[in-house]
């Protein structure tokens, strides 16, 4: 395999630097295009040298040398070093263009080495070679800090160490070294693949142009630049922390409500048995009940109210006997009807409805009674009992289901309502589980419960199994009109909350099922547990209007960030977690969106810096994240807010972004380019006609030439005079503008 091309110039590159610094994966990433992943640079180091042969057996190889700089086509040849110091490199200086000595940012023992002993050895084996000053490892120096790459350090303690911020060589300091020797100084990184061509090409441009100066006559070389400024690498941006929602407990909680029968107040009557339930659950499920509920219901209840202190009632829920109706009682009650009084009489005796009292806890209480006109319902009930058990709402509401509905069917629609699930063993029990499905979709659709309908239909036309997330799907609307019917209209509401601006009504039953706090104060005995009006001083109805509509939908709409803190004083004081984060979410999308749409960056920083602090007292610590990750990168405009704390501006002061490294290294770049575009105005040729007085003979240099040669000088000298000023230059850091 031929090794050299026609008319190319061949340029051989040695690296030389203490071991585990990262020689031989920088001429791997240079010779092989080999990108490395994070647990690929984690292994443990094993001192290895890249093989000089590799040129010649492998093509991909060789053919990956050739490059064309400045318009010469150069073949490049890559030397790896071992890199203890005892060993004899004599062999691998022997011929070479240029060498690049090589020291690892986390390791500032290898940068004191290249200055005391690398450079020293270079020079006394190759005394007119270009030499170039490369810092390895270039993203360690934000990479430290790291949360992924201090768990791989953890993985493999002892054997790896992650470095410390006092380990890390700033790129000032390398670039001092390099000033005192008159060297270039690059970085770069094969993990980011920052610089890793342009050191490369850099260095090729370094040995052409030494060959060039022994080599006058080419006329190929006339062309190539001087080595580039490197452009600083600005670290990316930390990842923005994201909010770490609690799990919801939002069935669960409506399962407890189900099975404890918190404040029920209504049974359903199926057969012979009776399901305790609430009436804002089935108003909400299905239409039937609502129109049931939210006419004839309310209409009994306030007949009720106004009849309850009278002394003829038109019956009993007591232990009362056919002797103790009079005739005209007797008259009233149809023959069907007498037989669910006695069907009713059977339940309590069995008290499979522990909501309804025995006759020592409420006797002859008044009810009122209708029939309805429903090919599900029967007829409905409303009974006021004066003794019941604690917990329990005193007035009760019975409706009575037609015999279209079966007790399996009920049960499954109401643990449907509660659960948004089905009892997968009630349809193993049923030899035919498919007609059971039947008998729900039509129950479903006589009671106007759309979601079951669709839901049973949809697994009989399917063939699906009982999954559990599917079904949930199905569920979800509830919550929504949950939140529509009694959040903001209060329909069957049996609490008062007095508030510092205005009153709101809720549920005690679903407060209970979902709030720990708000369950000990209406089941424990304390004065709010039987008191009709609850006083909520501290809370307002901005802050309590989201909390019950968390309560019933779990569920929040947006959050103005300016009023978040009184949200997160309740949430946090109620003990509800998942309502905190959900709150931290809305209000960083809130602030995310003014970022995106608005452009207004000084009023996000503004509120960012605002609710820092207190939200910190509220146990709001993803929203005071993102706040400090915000602040973070506006460290010029908050590092003299006085309402800061010492710790926030330590860790504003540490965790900036860009950091303070980079800003200067910017500062130092642009003086650099801003006098390398001086000078090349001041030489560049006004008129053609000066252009050909420059010719003359080579072997008489004429005044002009001399001319142009000191002017050349000249911008040397300018350069390093920049370099000089940029080393002594100490502004205050301040935010770079964006390469």
């Amino acid at each position: 395999m031929d090794n050299e091309q026609p008319h190319q110039e061949l340029v051989k590159c040695v690296v030389v630097g203490d071991t585990a610094v990262g020689k031989t994966r920088l001429i791997c990433a240079r010779a092989c295009n080999k990108h490395v992943s994070l647990s690929q640079l984690m292994t443990t180091h094993v001192p290895t040298v890249w093989a000089i042969d590799q040129y010649r057996i492998y093509k991909d190889v060789l053919e990956r040398s050739w490059e064309v700089v400045d318009g010469v086509n150069v073949s490049l040849r890559l030397w790896d070093t071992f890199g203890d110091h005892e060993k004899d490199r004599r062999f691998a200086y022997g011929r070479s263009d240029v060498v690049l000595l090589c020291f690892s940012i986390t390791n500032p023992i290898s940068l004191r080495n290249c200055g005391a002993m690398w450079y020293p050895e270079i020079r006394r084996f190759c005394p007119n070679t270009p030499i170039l000053l490369v810092g390895c490892k270039n993203d360690l120096r934000y990479m430290y800090r790291d949360e992924t790459y201090l768990n791989y350090c953890k993985d493999r303690s002892p054997f790896i160490r992650a470095p410390r911020k006092s380990d890390l060589v700033m790129p000032d300091q390398g670039r001092a070294l390099a000033h005192e020797f008159g060297i270039y100084y690059y970085e770069t990184s094969v993990f980011t693949y920052y610089g890793v061509n342009e050191v490369f090409e850099n260095a090729i441009r370094a040995a052409l142009i030494a060959r060039r100066q022994q080599r006058f006559w080419m006329t190929n070389l006339k062309r190539v630049q001087r080595p580039l400024l490197q452009a600083p690498f600005r670290p990316p941006r930390p990842m923005e922390p994201e909010v770490a929602v609690v799990n919801s407990t939002y069935l669960e909680n409506m399962t407890t409500l189900l099975r404890q029968q918190y404040f029920s107040d209504m049974v359903i009557i199926c057969g012979a048995k009776g399901f305790p339930v609430h009436r804002f659950m089935l108003a909400a499920a299905c239409e039937a009940f609502h129109r049931l509920l939210a006419t004839d219901a309310v209409s009994l209840s306030a007949d009720l109210a106004r009849s309850s202190s009278e002394s003829s009632m038109v019956s009993s829920m007591g232990e009362a006997t056919t002797g103790e109706f009079n005739e005209d009682t007797e008259y009233l009650i149809r023959q069907d009807q007498a037989k669910q009084m006695r069907v009713w009489d059977q339940i309590k005796r069995r008290s499979s409805c522990q909501i309804l009292p025995l006759s020592d806890s409420c006797k002859k209480p008044p009810d009122l009674y209708r029939e309805v006109n429903h090919p599900a319902i029967n007829s409905i009930r409303v009974v006021k009992c004066d003794k019941i058990q604690h917990a329990t709402s005193q007035t009760q509401t019975i409706v009575t289901m037609s015999k279209l509905i079966s007790q399996i069917v009920m049960q499954e629609i109401i643990n449907f309502i509660y659960t948004g699930t089905l009892d997968s063993s009630a349809f193993k029990q049923q030899s035919a589980a498919i007609g059971l499905l039947l008998e729900i979709r039509q129950a479903a659709e006589l009671l106007g419960f759309h979601e079951l309908t669709k839901l049973s239909q949809f697994i009989l036309d399917q063939h699906l199994l009982f999954d559990k997330g599917f079904m949930l799907q199905f569920h979800t609307p509830l919550g929504g009109r949950l939140r529509d019917m009694y959040v903001e209209r209060a329909l069957f509401a049996d609490v008062t909350f007095d508030l510092d601006d205005g009153i709101h009504l809720a549920h005690r039953a679903v407060l209970m099922a979902r709030c720990d706090p708000m369950k000990a104060m209406f089941q424990g005995h304390f004065r709010e547990s039987t008191s009709r009006v609850i006083s909520f001083p501290g809370v307002k109805m901005y802050a309590f209007h989201i909390l019950l509509s968390y309560i019933y939908s779990d569920k929040i709409p947006a959050v103005d960030p300016l009023r978040c803190l009184e949200l997160l004083e309740l949430a946090n004081r109620l003990c509800m977690n998942r309502l905190v984060n959900l709150v931290e979410a809305r209000v960083i999308d809130q602030l995310q969106q003014r970022d995106r749409v608005c452009g207004d960056d000084d009023q996000v920083v503004e509120i960012a810096l605002s609710l820092l602090e207190p939200v910190k007292l509220h146990n709001a610590h993803n929203l005071a994240d993102w706040c400090m990750w915000r602040l973070c990168g506006a460290y010029d405009r908050v590092c003299r807010a006085k309402h800061l704390s010492q710790p926030s501006r330590d860790y504003l002061s540490d965790n900036r972004w860009p950091p303070v490294w980079y800003v200067k290294e910017y500062d130092y770049y642009q003086k650099c380019v801003n006098e390398q575009s001086k000078e090349q105005k001041e030489l560049r040729p006004t008129t053609s006609l000066q252009a050909n007085q420059q010719t003359g003979c080579l072997c008489f240099t004429s005044k002009v030439r001399r001319d142009s040669g000191a002017g050349a000088a000249d911008v040397t000298t300018a350069l390093c005079r920049a370099d000089d000023a940029a080393h002594a230059d100490a502004r205050p850091p301040h935010d770079a503008p964006p390469l």
